[in-house]
């Protein structure tokens, strides 16, 4: 047997023995992408009844707004400088709104507790301190700009941006906008007093969530264009199995 023959032997009873993405990442993954639609199919529907923001604990459609969203709304109460109305969906997005809520907080805390237990963060997502260099990492932002298709071996590790990228996304911008949308929840709002007053009020609480849910979406977008970049039939497939599709033996 040949060297390389004997490499993609070992390399297979590896990818067999280690999975790509363990279970927990994959189930907590696929609640949270049900979740986070949910969410921002819900939170459009919130948002057209009442495109305008404010900053404080009250804002109404007699307060002056911080900003507004040119949007036509679904309340003839709201000035926005359309002729007609849309139809109003307010109720059961904002029920369901709330429960995909809860779902994406007991989901994100399920993740957490499995990340650092079984060491996904440590080992998966925290990039060494060798590989945190403006050389290295603007060549895999320049790799990304070419829309460079990621090698065969990149399938089975994250790059560098990766990395931080996920990084800032599990600890910073889903706890932010999880916070600020709880805070906008009277009932939390009477139980937990300190975590709007921080947030300067309810109002206050929904116009940051509005910008970071819009990175979220972002980040979403990008997500989905690199996997159809990288294979998108080999990264699903990873996502739901634990391992892409299995390599093709060497001519």
């Amino acid at each position: 047997m040949d060297d390389g023959r004997a490499l993609d032997l070992i390399s297979q009873m590896t990818e067999t023995l280690c999975p790509r993405h363990p279970a927990f990442v994959r189930v907590t993954h696929w609640l949270t992408t049900l979740s986070f639609l949910a969410l921002l199919i819900t939170g459009v529907e919130i948002l057209i009844s009442h495109p305008r923001f404010y900053w404080g604990e009250t804002g109404n459609v007699g307060t002056r707004p911080l900003f507004t969203i040119p949007i036509p709304s679904s309340r003839a109460t709201v000035p926005n400088g359309y002729g007609y109305v849309l139809p109003d969906q307010n109720g059961w997005s904002r029920y369901l709104h709330f429960q995909s809520a809860w779902l994406a907080v007991g989901t994100g805390l399920l993740y957490m507790a499995f990340g650092t237990f079984k060491g996904h963060f440590r080992r998966n997502l925290l990039p060494a301190p060798s590989d945190l260099s403006a050389r290295g990492l603007a060549s895999v932002i320049a790799g990304h700009l070419r829309l460079r298709r990621p090698s065969e071996e990149e399938a089975w590790s994250y790059n560098m941006l990766q990395r931080l990228t996920y990084l800032l996304v599990i600890f910073v911008l889903f706890p932010l906008v999880i916070w600020t949308g709880l805070a906008m929840s009277p009932a939390v709002a009477s139980a937990m007093p300190a975590a709007v007053t921080i947030l300067g009020g309810q109002q206050s609480a929904r116009t940051p969530h509005f910008f970071v849910s819009g990175f979220l979406v972002l980040f979403l977008l990008v997500h989905v264009f690199m996997v159809w970049l990288a294979g998108f039939r080999n990264r699903v497939r990873a996502m739901i199995t634990g391992r892409p599709t299995p390599r093709m033996e060497r001519a």
